[in-house]
């Protein structure tokens, strides 16, 4: 199994469910199909699907314990979509938004042979594209490769720095070693990476300790996956909630800790939010303004063609194969639900649901209601406490017109950064420009900000503001 996840500015991917995938809905209880269908006309604005991770195949050279998409090297690619079927799907993707953050990952999606071509199709045409893979075959030839594709990130998975750890975990003898090479490879060829790591009672004292040595690698991002029960981890459990609720206070002070070198998240659960809120000081977290994203500004594709709205929740949306990423995006009923409906139990009362809102993909997997709650959590709340509200002007994925002047070629430039953080962008160059009293936006001012400004996630630049810039700014 490679990577997770759906983090969007860090350049996070994902994975999938267990076969055979079900069809929404199979036991919902606060929203049905009929409720959904009869609110088409007063929901007509679908929001822009910002990420997209597509699972090119189940073939996996590992057979990892909790994949839910089940891979393993006994899958030989029945049923999983040609290339020149990826491509017309990729370009009606790409239709409804060019500047989407796409995430190919599998199973292994190096196994894939055409993975560079998918990649560059879809990075010719404005996309971001990003890698998760467990990096066992990640040889300097195939990085080299991949950024010539136009691939600008790759995520590994690293559960323990201990090899009878990880290796037992992800059933490879000799992976953990494979896999940081493979970090070390990606260093001596600056391609960004993120590590992802998912939490367990055999890792759970290891997390300080995992994060540390994936900022003195380089990383962008240490991500910590919470275990969502689908596909072969079905068959474990996560942490009791009261535990859950020490590691995510671990999380709030580790990216406090690492802030402006390296990102920390939670992952399948966004009860960290209600540590944030709780927690004083600012954090570039507040500008993550939504629920769960799934569905909303998030979706999967699985290896056959099938829509759903994330990697953990295996209910299918529509089949690609059939009816076209628009219709399916902007109407399905599982996408209108999980976007208009109200939560049940303790998340549809809780005073953080605007901000935290559980997790999906957890709900749907123990309740069968992707509405129902989320009972990771231990928090209980009374019921009648204030909404607690989205903080900042502006948060990734809103947009934000500009309100100086931009020259053609720093909107360009503007255009050419992943739509689910051009609005955060857009503000921050903004404010930059003001306080040193600029009138326009520039190329030089946005090489300035390129230089002074790590968007709150590295001290090397981010790749949305790298050499892209500089590079123009020479030519002006």
């Amino acid at each position: 199994m490679s990577g997770h996840g759906e983090d969007p500015v860090g350049a996070v991917w994902g994975g999938a469910g267990p076969l055979p995938i079900p069809d929404f809905p199979v036991s919902p209880s606060s929203w049905t199909v009929a409720d959904a269908e009869m609110s088409m006309s007063a929901h007509t604005d679908a929001p822009v699907p910002h990420v997209v991770a597509w699972n090119l195949t189940r073939r996996c050279n590992l057979a990892c314990s909790h994949c839910y998409i089940s891979a393993g090297a006994w899958h030989g690619g029945e049923g999983e979509l040609g290339t020149e079927a990826c491509r017309a799907i990729l370009d009606q993707v790409l239709e409804v938004n060019p500047s989407l953050l796409l995430i190919l990952s599998g199973g292994e999606p190096l196994v894939r042979d055409d993975l560079e071509e998918l990649a560059a199709h879809a990075a010719e045409a404005g996309a971001t594209v990003v890698v998760g893979t467990n990096g066992i075959g990640l040889t300097d030839a195939r990085i080299e490769s991949l950024m010539e594709a136009g691939v600008r990130g790759v995520a590994v998975s690293v559960d323990s720095l201990r090899p009878e750890y990880h290796d037992r975990f992800r059933h490879g003898g000799g992976a953990l070693a494979d896999t940081l090479a493979s970090v070390d490879r990606l260093v001596a060829h600056e391609l960004d990476f993120v590590v992802q790591t998912t939490l367990t009672r055999g890792n759970r004292h290891e997390v300080n300790g995992l994060a540390a040595w994936a900022a003195d690698r380089g990383a962008v991002s240490f991500n910590l996956y919470f275990l969502v029960p689908t596909g072969r981890g079905d068959r474990m459990k996560g942490l009791p909630p009261e535990e859950n609720e020490e590691v995510l206070e671990e999380l709030v002070a580790l990216e406090e800790r690492y802030r402006g070198r390296m990102m920390v998240r939670s992952k399948c659960q966004p009860q960290l939010m209600r540590h944030v809120f709780e927690a004083t000081g600012e954090s570039p977290l507040h500008n993550y303004r939504t629920r769960c994203p799934c569905g909303v500004h998030y979706c999967r594709i699985t290896p056959e063609g099938k829509l759903t709205p994330c990697p953990y929740l295996p209910a299918v949306a529509g089949d690609l194969t059939r009816e076209p990423f628009r219709r399916v995006w902007e109407k399905a009923a599982l996408f209108q639900a999980l976007r208009h409906g109200e939560l049940g139990g303790r998340c549809g009362r809780c005073e953080y649901r605007e901000v935290c809102g559980g997790c999906r993909a957890r709900a749907y997997a123990l309740t069968g209601d992707p509405l129902g709650p989320d009972d990771s959590c231990a928090y209980d709340p009374p019921g009648d406490r204030a909404l607690v509200r989205p903080r900042g002007e502006v948060g990734y994925g809103d947009a934000a017109e500009p309100e100086l002047v931009w020259t053609e070629g720093a909107r360009n430039r503007l255009n050419r950064i992943p739509s689910f953080v051009r609005g955060v962008v857009t503000k921050r160059v903004e404010a930059f420009a003001r306080e040193r009293g600029y009138q326009a936006v520039d190329l030089e001012v946005m090489a300035e900000v390129r230089r002074a400004l790590p968007v709150d996630f590295s001290k090397r630049l981010p790749f949305f503001l790298e050499r892209a810039d500089a590079e123009e700014v020479d030519r002006a």
